[in-house]
């Protein structure tokens, strides 16, 4: 039950299903909600959706210094100049059959959500302690390493949201993507730490730390990753993105796609930019993937055919520790993320520059830019790459197809022809 109050007093824990949470009046203009954790572990989940409705418009929501336990989907949408102060921590439930016949569809391929949170002129502070903890281990194991599992929920949606700041947050086990930016603008996302690793021998597949979709002026600032796949992941109709003082760990680096799955969808991803970013034991420090143009399945496991183009990206300042494949151009992700014809795909792509790469790389080549025959790549440009492998001698290599207008290097070889998805042979 929720109780609004006229002051916040202490609150004494008696029966968990009599009071969860307390609403205080700070002043005429600004209404403060204070959500308090039910004592017993049930759904706390009610409160907070109650909070946002009483307080999401012109108003601040706090979470205290708690464990709250969220057992059931959330959407607060439509808020308006509204504060967040998370001091606690939100911990999703375990129970695998709830979430898969509840979550919430995102709106892109098959992808859902545990909590969809929008709206206009937000500012949520997490301090660099308040924590969303997907109770992602549960997901690892019951999913066994399969691709996009349906219905496995993402832990949040950041949805129709505009000119707001999200700044200080903990992402720990994530169930999938731990974050969705989809038709949005104007964001900030500065300091926030991601940790999705799994303890089992299970696989952390789709454990993205940040998605963007339909999204423009998206900035992501200081962000710590450790997961197991896409590090932060430009998709379909991306723009004016940026990204700065981030480190990554384990995972695959930046992924700018997949993009080009829905047969004859114009999508593109524009205006990317990257900079002073640090990879440990990544497998790659960027790279873009589209899919073929012939469409083989259906999504989000299948595909192809899409149109569109990836234009002005740029790269600089990388520092990579033990990055397998420095970076990597396919065009050949077809049905299930397996091989198919490299040379169909219409998907554009152009001017891409990196620049500043130090460090160490696992393998040679430096680069793999397995381009489409039908839609060749132009103007890429490399300079100042000064990798070593770990073992102390010079990374060398650039193997191409179909690439017109190399800037700074020349092509020393062929890639393998059947690269996989991830663009290694």
């Amino acid at each position: 039950m929720y109780s609004p109050r006229l002051s916040l007093i202490p609150v004494v824990c008696l029966v968990a299903s009599f009071f969860r949470s307390v609403s205080a009046h700070s002043s005429p203009k600004l209404k403060t909600c204070v959500v308090e954790a039910a004592c017993d572990g049930s759904d706390d989940a009610p409160s907070v959706i109650k909070a946002f409705q009483e307080c999401g418009k012109n108003g601040k929501v706090v979470f205290l210094n708690e464990t709250y336990h969220i057992n059931s989907i959330m959407n607060t949408t439509g808020l308006q100049n509204c504060e967040i102060d998370l001091q606690g921590t939100l911990l999703w439930s375990t129970d695998i059959p709830y979430w898969l016949n509840h979550s919430m569809p995102v709106g892109y391929q098959n992808q859902s959500s545990a909590w969809i949170f929008g709206g206009e002129n937000v500012h949520w502070k997490g301090h660099g302690y308040g924590t969303l903890d997907g109770n992602g281990q549960v997901w690892y194991d019951f999913n066994n390493g399969t691709s996009n599992y349906p219905r496995r929920p993402h832990a949040i949606t950041i949805w129709q949201t505009k000119n707001s700041i999200f700044e200080g947050i903990r992402f720990v086990q994530s169930q999938m993507w731990t974050m969705t930016v989809i038709h949005s603008e104007n964001v900030l996302l500065q300091d926030i730490y991601v940790d999705s690793t799994s303890s089992t021998k299970a696989s952390t597949v789709n454990t993205d730390g940040a998605d963007t979709i339909y999204a423009n002026n998206i900035t992501f600032k200081r962000w710590s990753v450790t997961n197991g796949d896409d590090s932060i992941s430009p998709k379909a109709n991306s723009t004016n993105i940026h990204i700065s003082n981030c480190t990554f760990y384990k995972g695959v680096g930046f992924a700018l796609g997949s993009i080009g799955q829905y047969n004859g969808v114009f999508e593109r991803i524009e205006n990317f930019t990257a900079e002073d970013v640090v990879f440990h034991n990544t497998l790659h420090a960027a790279y873009i993937k589209t899919w073929t143009g012939q469409q083989v399945g259906y999504p989000p496991n299948g595909g192809g055919g899409g149109i569109g183009y990836v234009k002005n990206v740029v790269l600089k300042n990388f520092q990579l520790n033990s990055v397998q494949l420095p970076t990597s151009i396919t065009q050949c992700i077809s049905f299930s993320s397996a091989s198919g014809n490299c040379n169909t795909s219409l998907f554009k792509i152009s001017d891409i520059t990196l620049s500043n790469l130090t460090g160490t790389t696992t393998t040679d080549p430096i680069a793999s830019f397995q381009c489409s025959a039908a839609a060749p790549c132009e103007n890429i440009t490399l300079t100042d790459i000064n990798l070593t492998l770990t073992n102390g001698t010079q990374a060398y290599g650039w193997n191409c197809n179909n690439l017109e207008e190399s800037i700074g290097f020349n092509c020393t070889g062929s890639t393998c022809g059947t690269a996989s998805a991830d663009g290694t042979c």
